[in-house]
């Protein structure tokens, strides 16, 4: 009686939807019926609409099938005759035209509710998703949680102090995610598909049968027994591929983790030296200036977190190297243990040593160091850190592609930070109530990345290999998954983060704000679980162009939403141009594959 109950729940909303949103011709029509029978609808239509189109009555036609010869013996014949042939043959492409478009929009909604009851079901995708998934779930969770934890302590200390910190990480993460979102989504999906096409080589074991030439020095080396030496397979097309260094202990050479690590490190260099001695500009900018009493602890927060930089860096683009892998264990065990140091690391130095906001600065830089370590350690074990050749890095691949997500993610972080600079300006209390919305909303919806992983992987590694119907399946899953997890979460902010609130702050002032605020941080989360869902899938289909370009413009018509209505509206004018931000963005991804566009031609 449940999986009946199941079924037909799945068939009403299939039926349900589909005709409300696209109405496809007899789309599954009534319950039970398939897509081939669909099918066979939208055939018949077309034919009933040229059988129509032929039929269609001329100025000159008679009641009868006589009358219609004698008027084509008359003076308008030919006239009429071409005008009538030019308007079937420019209504029929119109009308097939239409036709496609209602068959392609109805067919992307039959995958989307397809087998929605299934969506957890333990099948081979099912469990690969969930193997992915979980720890990456719980590797996302810890940091915001981290963070949660950061705010709280800060909040104890004051108003003004957490509304400073608030203001810091903003500035901190803008320059941060600028820069590490391209290295680290590019890493996973460029590791990803070299390692789907590389077999898996372990050990000094070499299959010979399967290598077409070897270089002369390169076979003396093997046989001196040099355990460094290095084989390089050339397949039969003379291409070299990938991974073919055999060091000792089974290392790899992949060229897209040597030159993710070297882009990290030179990237996080710079990060530093931003943060470090451009502090107090970017701070003015952002609405603190030098009067304020914000002013001096955001300064010494921004300038301490500004050290960790490189090891941020570092640490994303390792963990973009075991996501390709898909391993998702590992840096979770990682991200754990340095954030556990950093939770008590806050109270000894921030209360006991009484170093305030400083301490808070300097136990997040340890923690992050931390990480970045045990992340190189264990990746050292798997391949070859540096390359032995700085030819055989790949930066001009990797600028390519990053020169695109650098637009989109510079397009995202400036709409976020706009709505943290518009809170500045509205004063301390308004500014500490938006920094506790914005941690738990970013807390929770970040959660949905773990997903958007396990897409991003699976997509990348299928189309690498030529799996359509792999990826198709990957894509739409993911997205159902997405879906129910935010639906989920949405109902338990909504029914417990009125009384978590106080955990945060106990400044009535603020606790008033927030009220106004958890309404949508708990009603935005299935748009934005869809959102980041669609951000997973975009990326392992290699769709950097479109992600860039639209995203530039969902973030601007939200920014300018922003300045336009903030004045007026004031704090819920600021979420409501961020809920405008999430929705398009949703909304983006769901005109990219309903238009079957791009590298998502193979759903037709």
């Amino acid at each position: 009686m449940h999986l009946a109950g199941l079924n037909v729940l799945h068939m009403i909303l299939v039926n349900g939807f589909s005709q409300l949103f696209f109405r496809p011709p007899a789309l599954l029509k009534l319950a039970g019926r398939n897509y081939a029978h669909y099918n066979q609808k939208r055939l018949n239509l077309r034919r009933r609409s040229h059988r129509t189109l032929r039929g269609r009555e001329s100025p000159c036609r008679e009641q009868t099938y006589q009358g219609n010869l004698q008027c084509c013996k008359s003076p308008c014949r030919e006239q009429n005759y071409r005008s009538s042939n030019m308007t079937s043959s420019s209504s029929t492409e119109r009308t097939t035209e239409r036709l496609l478009e209602t068959e392609r929009s109805g067919r992307i909604l039959y995958y989307f509710f397809e087998s929605a009851s299934n969506v957890f079901k333990a099948d081979e995708l099912g469990q690969e998703i969930a193997i992915i998934t979980f720890p990456a779930f719980l590797a996302l969770a810890v940091d915001p949680l981290a963070s949660l934890v950061d705010t709280a302590f800060i909040g104890q200390i004051g108003s003004v102090e957490l509304a400073a910190v608030g203001v810091s990480i903003a500035v901190f993460n803008f320059i941060s995610k600028l820069l590490n979102f391209p290295v680290l989504n590019i890493t996973t999906s460029f590791v990803a598909v070299e390692d789907s096409i590389e077999p898996e080589l372990k050990g000094l074991e070499l299959d010979l049968s399967t290598v077409d030439v070897i270089a002369d020095e390169e076979r003396d080396q093997l046989q001196d027994g040099n355990e460094n030496a290095t084989v390089t397979d050339v397949d039969e097309g003379g291409r070299q591929n990938f991974g073919r260094q055999i060091p000792a202990f089974g290392q790899r050479n992949l060229p897209a983790v040597s030159t993710a690590l070297v882009l990290g490190s030179i990237v996080g260099l710079a990060e530093a030296c931003v943060l470090a001695w451009g502090a107090g500009p970017i701070l003015e900018i952002m609405g603190v200036p030098s009067d304020s009493n914000m002013r001096v602890p955001a300064e010494q927060y921004l300038t301490l977190r500004a050290i960790g930089s490189p090891a941020v860096v570092l640490s994303l683009a390792v963990q973009g190297v075991f996501r390709g892998f898909k391993d998702t264990k590992f840096p979770l065990y990682a991200t754990l243990s340095g954030n556990i140091a950093n939770i008590i690391l806050d109270p000894l130095l921030m209360f006991s040593l009484q170093l305030g906001v400083s301490g808070a600065a300097i136990a997040t830089v340890v923690s992050q160091y931390f990480i970045a370590l045990v992340l190189l350690w264990k990746l050292n074990q798997k391949v070859v850190l540096l390359p032995p050749k700085l030819g055989d890095l790949e930066f001009s691949h990797f600028l390519k592609t990053g020169g695109l997500l650098l637009a989109r993610s510079s397009a995202v972080m400036i709409c976020m930070t706009l709505a943290t600079s518009q809170a500045a300006r509205q004063g301390p209390i308004l500014t500490a109530a938006h920094q506790i919305c914005l941690q738990v909303w970013l807390a929770a919806s970040l959660l949905s990345d773990a997903i958007a992983l396990a897409g991003q992987t699976i997509i990348a590694t299928a189309l690498a290999k030529g799996d359509y119907a792999l990826a198709k399946h990957a894509a739409f899953r993911t997205l159902q998954m997405g879906f129910a997890f935010g639906f989920v979460l949405s109902l338990i902010l909504g029914a417990g983060l009125h009384s978590l609130s106080r955990l945060f702050t106990s400044d009535p002032s603020v606790l008033e704000i927030l009220a106004v605020g958890i309404p949508f941080v708990a009603a935005t989360q299935p748009v934005n679980a869809l959102a980041f869902v669609f951000d997973g899938i975009l990326f392992g289909a290699s769709d950097f162009v479109y992600a860039a370009y639209s995203m530039i413009i969902v973030a601007f018509l939200a920014s300018l939403f922003m300045l336009l209505f903030t004045p007026l509206w004031g704090f819920v004018g600021i979420w409501s141009g961020l809920t405008i931000l999430m929705t398009f963005r949703m909304l983006a991804g769901f005109l990219r594959i309903g238009t079957t566009s791009g590298p998502w031609k193979f759903l037709n």
